[in-house]
């Protein structure tokens, strides 16, 4: 099949590379030129393990190809995914101007019967407004299908080539015959292809998301609670992810959930909600819930230090989340702002994110060249994402490197009873 994407941001270069690689002929199409430049010389602008030998390996056999010349990729196609970027507005809701303007374009070249594909996270609706964008510069057929990605980043591309699910929103045969025929490599192994209509396709990945957020903000108000009584969030947390009507995903308490999709979609869901005159109360209080966590390792810190200004704090991680240099809606942000304002010197390293960390904090930081480096002379340590590195590390060397050796451990990496060995003055999330 002869596929464009329309997109070469997190989802579109995935999506692309994964086609791709399924045998399909795929062109990813972008209106950047340095970034499809930078594509055709093999160079992957984000980072994903496994992206840049998919692509690489994919471009060499003539399956994938990058251009900034919409209309062509659009007459040489028979689907279209538009995988453009939704920034959400300032009142929290999903802006679909890129979205829509994509879909104008396609329209204007379309030479034939084509399947366009939302393959961007978008509000419920959205798939009626392009079919109305295509249908007002087109007398040529064509059909609108809502398919929501669902990648974790870091594992996007086991989540594209071995699915738990395919949703797939179209409200017409052709479609989709094509789309079921599109994915059938995918789901060889008996991933259900769900075939819906589009608003509950759309509404499908925000419900997701902010299920699983709701999940975070209610382990964090556990271990919250585990604190003032005394209890223990990892004995709480064995306890009701062993019943099988709940389950062991998401139950880790931490320092709030960031990055791209949950802080938006959450508030993109709220928003949509109230425009049709509902109150997603729920969801109001997961966000407030995520904000006020994001704060409270800055408040352990200073209240152990009794007072940041003119200490040294070493912070280990950066992004929102290991594998990845993903630093939207990271708590490492918050964390470090308090700590800077405070008058605190800090000391960060992260193992990919650290370029994208230059952008954001400038000269206010000092960047390590490892997690030890960043040890040298700090009055304490925060722990905010859950790098595998960080999680054995040499803690006689820690301690040897530290003014004071204590650990302010926001992702629980260790346990109490093993930081009292180790000489460690020890704060985690939900555990005395």
């Amino acid at each position: 099949m002869r596929i464009a994407v329309v997109g070469t941001g997190y989802v579109g270069l995935v999506a692309g590379a994964c086609f791709a690689e399924s045998g399909n002929d795929v062109v990813c199409v972008d209106k950047d030129d340095t970034k499809i430049r930078t594509l055709k010389r093999g160079k992957i602008p984000i980072y994903e393990p496994g992206l840049e030998e998919l692509v690489r390996r994919n471009r060499a056999e003539g399956r994938l190809t990058f251009t900034t010349t919409l209309p062509k990729a659009v007459r040489d196609s028979s689907v279209i995914f538009i995988a453009v970027g939704t920034p959400q507005g300032e009142d929290g809701s999903a802006d679909l101007k890129h979205v829509l303007g994509v879909a104008g374009e396609i329209a204007k070249a379309m030479n034939g019967y084509k399947v366009i594909v939302d393959k961007s996270t978008v509000p419920v609706g959205t798939s009626e407004k392009v079919r109305e964008v295509i249908r007002r510069a087109t007398t040529h057929p064509f059909s609108v299908v809502s398919n929501p990605e669902f990648l974790k980043q870091g594992a996007a591309i086991d989540d594209f080539m071995k699915p738990d699910r395919v949703v797939i929103g179209a409200e017409d045969a052709r479609a989709q015959e094509l789309m079921l025929e599109l994915y059938a490599p995918f789901t060889r192994t008996g991933a259900p292809i769900m075939v819906m209509d589009c608003a509950s396709a759309e509404l499908s990945k925000y419900a997701a998301n902010a299920m699983l957020a709701s999940r975070i903000s209610f382990m964090n108000e556990v271990a919250n609670v585990c604190e003032v009584v005394g209890a223990d969030v990892d004995h709480v947390r064995k306890a009701i992810g062993s019943d099988r009507r709940i389950g062991n995903a998401f139950l880790f308490p931490g320092v709030g959930y960031g990055g791209s999709c949950f802080p938006k979609d959450v508030q993109a869901m709220i928003r949509f909600a109230s425009d049709h005159d509902y109150e997603f109360k729920i969801l109001e209080a997961v966000e407030k819930v995520n904000a006020l966590q994001k704060s409270r390792l800055f408040a352990k810190i200073k209240k152990h230090l009794g007072s940041v200004k003119g200490k040294t704090v070493a912070v280990w991680g950066l992004a929102f989340k290991p594998r990845t240099d993903d630093m939207r809606e990271a708590p490492s942000i918050p964390l470090i702002e308090s700590l800077v304002a405070a008058g605190a010197t800090v000391q960060a390293y992260d193992p990919e994110a650290m370029k994208i960390a230059r952008g954001l904090f400038g000269a206010k930081i000092t960047y390590s060249s490892s997690n030890y480096d960043a040890l040298k002379g700090a009055d304490c340590l925060a722990i905010v994402t859950e790098w595998n590195e960080f999680r054995r590390p040499d803690f006689e060397r820690m301690r040897s490197l530290m003014r004071s050796p204590v650990i302010f451990d926001g992702r629980n990496l260790f346990t109490p009873d093993q930081m009292k060995q180790s000489g460690f003055t020890y704060y985690s999330v939900g555990r005395s």
